[in-house]
C-alpha cells in the first residue's frame, strides 16, 4: 500500500465516501465494509498501529448511531419510551445504517492516508494537478506541524502537573483545566505557526518563479488499477443495494 501513489489513494477514498454518502441504507456500507476488512492485511500497517489510529473511529461511529437514535425522527413501531425519548424501529434501522456507513466512509480514508507520506502527497498535488506551490508548501508544513502539537500537548500537561495545577476539583475544574490548556496550545500554535511564516517568507517560498522539486511524483498504470478497484467496490455495494431494495438516496 506505501508504493501506492498519494493521488491514486485520494481519488479513491474521494470515490467510496461519495458513493456511500448518496444512500442511507446499510446494505451498501455492509457490502463495502466486507470489502474493506477483507484488504485490511494487505494495507501495510503493522495491527497494533492499525488499531491505534482505527480507535477514534470506532469509538466516534457508535455516538453518531447513538444520537440518531435519541434524536431522530419517529416512526415506525415504538420500541422503547425512555423520559422524554421514544426509540422507534425506523430510527433504529437509521441508527445502524449511519453507524455502519460512518465506518465505511472512514475506515478506507483512515488507513490510506495513514501510509502516505504528506511529502509525497504534496509533490504529487504540486506535480500532477498543478495547484499553487504556495498552497500546497503551507498545507505540508501546517501537517508537519500536528505531530509537534502533540508533543507540546503532552509537555503542557506535565508541565501542570508539575506544579500541582493538574489535579482535584471535580470534573468541573477538570474541564476548566482543559480549557486552560487548550488555550495555552492555541497560543504555542499561533506562535510556532507566524515564526514559521516568516522563516518561509525570507526563505522565498513565496517567489514568483518556477519552482524545482527534489523528487518527481508519478503516476502509474498500478495507481489506476487501484483506483479502478475502488470504483468496482462502491459499484457493487449500490447495484447489491438497489437488487435488494434498500437504496435510500438522501436527496429524494
Amino acid at each position: 500500500m506505501t508504493t501506492i501513489s498519494p493521488l491514486a489513494k485520494l481519488c479513491a477514498a474521494g470515490i467510496l465516501g461519495v458513493v456511500l454518502l448518496l444512500s442511507l441504507d446499510p446494505v451498501s456500507a455492509v457490502v463495502a465494509l466486507v470489502f474493506e476488512l477483507s484488504l485490511l492485511p494487505w494495507a501495510g500497517v503493522p495491527a497494533r498501529r492499525l488499531l491505534r489510529i482505527l480507535t477514534p473511529l470506532l469509538i466516534a461511529a457508535p455516538f453518531a448511531g447513538l444520537a440518531t437514535l435519541l434524536y431522530g425522527r419517529d416512526g415506525g413501531a415504538v420500541l422503547v419510551q425512555i423520559g422524554p425519548w421514544t426509540i422507534t424501529s425506523a430510527e433504529v434501522e437509521l441508527a445502524i445504517a449511519i453507524t455502519l456507513r460512518v465506518l465505511a466512509v472512514a475506515l478506507p480514508a483512515v488507513v490510506l492516508f495513514a501510509t502516505t507520506d504528506p511529502t509525497d502527497l504534496a509533490d504529487g498535488l504540486a506535480q500532477l494537478w498543478k495547484l499553487p506551490a504556495r498552497f500546497v508548501i503551507g498545507a505540508l508544513a501546517a501537517i508537519r506541524m500536528l505531530g509537534q502539537m502533540r508533543q507540546d500537548w503532552q509537555m503542557l500537561r506535565l508541565a501542570r502537573r508539575a506544579r500541582g495545577i493538574a489535579d482535584g476539583g471535580g470534573p468541573i475544574a477538570a474541564l476548566g483545566r482543559l480549557g486552560n490548556q487548550a488555550m495555552a496550545l492555541l497560543t504555542i500554535a499561533v506562535r510556532r505557526g507566524s515564526l514559521l511564516a516568516t522563516a518561509m517568507e525570507a526563505r522565498a517560498f513565496d517567489a514568483p518563479v518556477q519552482r524545482t522539486w527534489a523528487r518527481v511524483a508519478t503516476f502509474t498504470p498500478r495507481d489506476a488499477w487501484f483506483v479502478v478497484g475502488a470504483a468496482v467496490i462502491a459499484i457493487i455495494a449500490v447495484m447489491m443495494s438497489v437488487m435488494t431494495g434498500a437504496w435510500n438516496f438522501v436527496i429524494s
